[in-house]
């Protein structure tokens, strides 16, 4: 699903009451891509074509996370997801940048944006 947000800014009435009217009309330069639900599973990723020719790759599923610590990184299983953004995403275990999943070693804070980065990157907590 498609998304187009824009704000009026500044006052939304004239100085007569009379409501403000945007000045020009919904471009798709404006119009956001779809939101990509990553989850726990068996590693499926999806290329997608942006504007200008551009590629993305976004992770549907995944069930590794890389994880740094002190100059090293490691490969780590995802067991479930702690925290996310809001509630719904956490009861669906939708993975976002800012999540907090149980791995084999700990607690892991996901730092990259799965359905930008097409990877799972992430710190212990």
């Amino acid at each position: 699903m498609d998304q187009y947000h824009e704000v009026i800014e500044g006052k939304v009435s004239r100085g007569t009451g009379a409501k403000k009217i945007k000045n020009k009309d919904k471009t798709l330069a404006h119009v956001g891509g779809e939101f990509v639900k990553t989850k726990i599973g068996n590693p499926l990723r999806k290329k997608k074509r942006g504007r200008g020719g551009t590629t993305k790759i976004k992770v549907r599923y995944d069930m590794y996370v890389n994880v740094s610590k002190e100059g090293k990184t490691e490969k780590v299983k995802i067991i479930r997801v702690i925290e996310s953004n809001n509630a719904d995403l956490t009861r669906q275990s939708i993975i976002t940048k800012g999540s907090i999943v149980e791995t084999e070693k700990g607690k892991v804070k996901i730092t990259s944006r799965p359905g930008q980065d097409g990877v799972l990157n992430g710190i212990f907590v």
